[in-house]
């Protein structure tokens, strides 16, 4: 008998859109709550969006956006990364840097620094940024509700639910500044 988080993997893969994803969603969270006491190095590295609640277009999952957060607890940085998927996604991309804190054993701190479009990199001139620093009255926060080495299941501090699997193809740091 396949366990829930196999059945939402399946699910995320063959029919993203699914009206029972959200159930299932919460299946797996009481099945395999995360402790980042025990599994913080689990986080690092770069997680695409698979599902989410909301319904702002950005915080979506679409076949034709990759939608991307790319995580460093160990160096206290990450970024969330919009680009389009396949060749058109080297033009540029629209990037937030953040600052992390791991704050208990589900809590993540999130301070915004600075966002912007990254654009393609240029040889002998680097990668073209436009960016500007990000003004944030008081920080936000995700809680890792389920986290092992391809599944990430998180809740923002404005109720949206994240499902996130692992991308080990595309390196962080090339993100990350």
């Amino acid at each position: 008998m396949a366990s829930k988080r196999d059945a939402l993997l399946s699910m995320l893969e063959s029919n993203p859109n699914h009206p029972s994803l959200s159930r299932l969603v919460a299946a797996v969270e009481e099945e395999q709550p995360a402790d980042l006491n025990l599994d913080a190095e689990l986080l690092s590295g770069v997680w695409d969006l698979r599902w989410s609640s909301s319904s702002q277009p950005w915080l979506r999952q679409a076949p034709w956006l990759e939608n991307l957060q790319i995580l460093d607890p160990a160096q206290q940085r990450g970024c969330n990364l919009l680009r389009l998927r396949g060749p058109l996604g080297a033009i540029g991309a629209i990037s937030v840097q953040a600052d992390l804190k791991l704050i208990d054993s589900q809590r993540v701190e999130v301070r915004f620094r600075q966002g912007g479009w990254l654009g393609p990199r240029i040889p002998g001139i680097g990668q073209i940024k436009l960016l500007r620093e990000v003004q944030q009255s008081f920080p936000a926060w995700l809680d890792i509700t389920v986290l092992d080495r391809d599944l990430r299941i998180c809740r923002g501090n404005a109720g949206t639910t994240f499902v996130l699997s692992r991308r080990d193809a595309i390196s962080a740091q090339q993100f990350l500044y």
